[in-house]
């Protein structure tokens, strides 16, 4: 079959020739891939820098899909572990790690959001339960997972949504899709810190997209303007678009109620990661949770994957016609 395939960590996927996967166990079928979404988590792992990269080539990249059942039936899927990647023309399922796709459900438009969206709907579900009222900010809020978080925080209850973020365009946005506040991420350290401080300084649960040095000046930023240091702060990491590592004071965790945990493929069960997909689902087929898609030919893998991305729009790969 064709797929998009690394033969190096140094190169993009090419276009090429692999062979079709087989279905192993009871719960496996092979399908046909209607659209697969090229997310940061997959090009991560197509340069061997995620976490769970085992560094083995050549790899067929993909982390998720929509794909049909030879009866015809829509399904959303996460890879199986260790499985074919899903940029390709078919691919095995996992039925416990799918979800049924009403007819009539835009593929494209699945294909895009639900990955970008499940890290911050998991993260406000699973890891910390946001408490109808809570404030929240948005750490990281021009991408497009971001922009969905803070849709998403909205419409899970959250009172106060704070939206912080480099790209000036894409943050002038962001009061329209649900944010009470905006900071701008500048250059300046101290000058975003006492921003974000005023505007941030007193939120339950931050959503960190960005981690490395834009981390280490908003994490002290936030911890030392809040009212009363002894509440309860959850602070979630979730990406590390700036950087993978921080430095951390440990003066910080013990001069405040700090909870700091990550969220990501590991820290939520796959049975628990399945039981949020049909919600999350049915919100991105309403158009609730809606992304700019940019819908690229299998064959096209290559130009897709170089190609300059327009501020938030997400690239589906589709099949040739």
């Amino acid at each position: 079959m064709r797929a998009a395939v690394v033969h190096s960590f140094d190169a993009p996927p090419r276009y090429g020739i692999v062979a079709t996967p087989e279905p192993r166990g009871e719960h496996e079928i092979l399908v046909d891939v209607l659209a697969a979404g090229l997310h940061p988590r997959v090009r991560s792992g197509a340069d061997g820098s995620h976490y769970t990269s085992d560094g083995v080539l050549p790899l067929v990249p993909g982390v998720d899909a929509v794909g049909r059942t030879p009866q015809g039936e829509l399904l959303y899927f996460v890879a199986p572990d260790g499985a074919t990647g899903t940029m390709a023309e078919r691919a095995v399922v996992d039925r416990r790690r799918a979800v049924a796709l009403p007819a009539g459900t835009d593929p494209v438009a699945v294909a895009a959001a639900m990955n970008p969206a499940m890290s911050s709907w998991l993260a406000l579900r699973r890891r910390v339960p946001l408490r109808p009222g809570a404030s929240v900010l948005v750490l990281g809020a021009t991408g497009s997972a971001g922009r969905l978080a803070v849709r998403i925080a909205k419409h899970l209850g959250a009172a106060h949504v704070v939206a912080a973020g480099r790209d000036p365009e894409r943050l002038a946005l962001l009061p329209g899709l649900g944010a009470d506040e905006t900071v701008p991420l500048l250059d300046d350290p101290e000058k975003t810190a006492d921003h974000l401080g005023r505007a941030a300084g007193d939120v339950d649960i931050v959503l960190d997209y960005v981690w490395g040095p834009a981390t280490e000046h908003a994490l002290p930023a936030v911890l030392t303007a809040r009212t009363e240091r002894a509440e309860p702060l959850a602070w979630v990491q979730i990406g590390s678009v700036a950087g993978p590592d921080i430095t951390l004071p440990s003066a910080y965790l013990r001069g405040a109620n700090l909870q700091l945990i990550g969220s990501g493929q590991g820290s939520v069960t796959t049975a628990g990661i399945l039981a949020e997909l049909p919600s999350l689902a049915d919100l991105i087929n309403s158009g609730t949770l809606a992304v700019d898609t940019l819908p690229v030919p299998l064959s096209r893998v290559e130009h897709a994957w170089t190609a300059p991305e327009a501020p938030g729009q997400r690239v589906v790969l589709t099949p040739d016609a």
